[in-house]
């Protein structure tokens, strides 16, 4: 797949800044696949939408976002190696340097691409790792983490799920998983050539009685791509704790996932290359048009897209 065909022109004002007032407020575009009907909602019908299973990532998002001031700059903590070791990204890279103390960081090593192996100083106590398209500073950091957020070990949000509140979940039949965000995530493609690009891996894991129930359950609901992978990981026989490396793009053939929910997608992500192996591509292509034409908000504090 050419990484062009992943490119669209996003109005710059639809890029949403901040969360909506109420978390279930946010609207929800839906596709029924079998039929090519589109429909327009708010989030809070979600449960009157769909009769599955949903399964939700439980990930924390850390405090990650370290700034540094000579020079300045700042790590980004992608993820926990063992104990106080880290890898993060970190710059301006060209004037950093090995065994160097930056504050509460050590930067120990140099793995390329920006990303270092660096010692923190305790635990994590930065600032919440925004996307860099988001430029307004977020009043509550809450707002940054799912109503279920458990297992800490994020450097960015798991955003299809920002849109629930404890009272929607409880309309709902739930089952958790975890994947720990990185960088494969949020990371730009490296290739021109889609299946070219190169991925790192997310740490994930699922208790043996969510699988079971994961497994048998007649429909399933991913909420988000990070589910996703991890339930596409398992459904391939793989443990049920360890890392996935698992590039969804046009082609792939589903195995547990039945209906998908998930935000929209920066052009040229794997994000988008995956939604597009779910709905097909000229089909994704039409229900981004039609978001752009209705003014749905795009990106982490935007809206969703329910694919049935």
């Amino acid at each position: 797949m050419d990484a062009r065909e992943l490119d669209y022109d996003l109005p710059p004002e639809l890029i949403a800044q901040e969360p909506a007032s109420r978390r279930d407020e946010s609207r929800l575009l839906v596709y029924r696949r079998a039929t090519g009907e589109l429909s327009h909602h708010v989030f809070a019908d979600l449960p009157g939408l769909v009769d599955a299973l949903a399964v939700v990532n439980d990930t924390r998002v850390v405090p990650a976002r370290i700034p540094i001031e000579r020079p300045r700059g700042e790590v980004l903590l992608l993820e926990r190696v063992d104990g106080d070791v880290w890898e993060a990204l970190a710059r301006p890279t060209r004037k950093l340097r090995a065994g160097e103390r930056y504050g509460e960081v050590e930067l120990l090593e140099h793995l390329g691409e920006g990303r270092w192996r660096v010692r923190l100083s305790g635990e994590p106590h930065g600032a919440t790792p925004l996307p860099p398209y988001i430029t307004t500073p977020l009043a509550d950091p809450a707002r940054y983490q799912t109503v279920y957020a458990r297992e800490a070990g994020s450097a960015a949000a798991p955003t299809a799920g920002l849109h629930f509140t404890p009272e929607l979940l409880a309309r709902l039949d739930v089952e958790r998983v975890t994947l720990h965000v990185g960088l494969d995530t949020f990371r730009p493609l490296q290739a021109e050539v889609v299946e070219e690009h190169a991925i790192h891996g997310e740490r994930y894991e699922v208790s043996a009685v969510a699988w079971e129930r994961i497994s048998a359950a007649p429909k399933v609901l991913a909420v988000g791509t990070t589910t996703v992978r991890v339930l596409e990981t398992l459904a391939r026989d793989a443990p049920l704790a360890g890392r996935t490396e698992l590039f969804i793009t046009p082609g792939f053939e589903f195995r547990r996932v039945d209906h998908l929910l998930t935000n929209f997608h920066l052009p040229r992500s794997t994000l988008l290359a995956l939604v597009m192996a779910f709905a097909g591509i000229e089909e994704t292509r039409r229900l981004y048009a039609v978001a752009i034409e209705e003014r749905y908000r795009f990106y982490s504090f935007g809206d969703a897209m329910l694919l049935l």
